[in-house]
């Protein structure tokens, strides 16, 4: 447990933050001076990496904690093991799964992995930090996808499970407001998954892009960053980071 003692600055607590665009949100909220929550699942060693980074820079500014985000149960005890870092200001609910789920072989367990971690550990994680960020006048940012909007083949459950955020993304701005600001951002093609048999539905995904070329991680940070500092009287908004691929859905 940490013994941090609440300082003057913010503290955020970013999902899936070790690896990919998670840890680019990590690192560009810490540039801003925002003290870190790296909230990771498996990836320990990158975890930490980022965590000795962060607080060679600046003392007792990152705190690196592992916890499975579908062990419901003990959402209590990851509360209390974040000790005076569970009061925060920021909530970017980022942990996502992404793998095909063909219709035919679909089973139980592939649509609990991706309905568990994409849909109900968001809106549990918000119920859970919901006090601390009204005291502070908090932000809660969804990651959620330009395919909440649109079927992608294969993928039906992760589509579905990212429509479901984007519309919790809506009704925790009603039900959190006015005390608590609640907003998305969807990213196109920014770092495309680690699945070689669809490279070539990747390159056919840049070229229907307006900018015809793929998105950085830091464009996804950079929209954070704006919900968070810069938009004041925005609330259940979702802001589409895709390049204009959206305009040819």
């Amino acid at each position: 447990m940490s013994k941090r003692i609440k300082k003057n600055r913010k503290i955020a607590l970013i999902t899936g933050s070790a690896r990919r665009i998670g840890s680019s949100i990590v690192k560009d909220l810490h540039k801003d001076g925002i003290d870190v929550i790296l909230h990771y699942n498996n990836s320990s060693e990158d975890a930490n990496k980022i965590a000795l980074e962060l607080n060679n820079e600046r003392k007792d500014s990152c705190f690196p904690i592992s916890f499975n985000l579908r062990n419901f149960n003990n959402y209590s005890k990851f509360y209390k093991d974040l000790g005076a870092w569970s009061n925060i200001d920021i909530l970017i609910n980022n942990a996502s799964t992404f793998y095909p789920t063909d219709i035919q072989n679909v089973d139980d367990e592939h649509w609990n992995d991706l309905i568990d971690v994409n849909l109900k550990a968001p809106f549990f994680l918000s119920k859970l930090f919901y006090s601390d960020l009204k005291k502070n006048s908090g932000v809660i940012i969804n990651i959620v996808d330009i395919y909440s909007d649109r079927a992608l083949k294969d993928f039906s459950i992760y589509s579905l499970s990212k429509s479901g955020l984007k519309m919790l993304t809506k009704s925790l701005a009603i039900e959190f407001g006015p005390h608590v600001r609640v907003n998305g951002v969807s990213p196109g093609s920014i770092l495309w998954p680690e699945v070689k048999e669809y490279e070539n539905e990747h390159k056919a995904i840049i070229d229907s892009t307006a900018l015809k070329r793929q998105g950085e991680s830091q464009d996804i940070s950079s929209a954070c960053l704006y919900l968070i500092k810069d938009a004041n009287y925005v609330t259940g908004q979702v802001i589409n980071v895709d390049g204009g691929r959206n305009l040819n859905f």
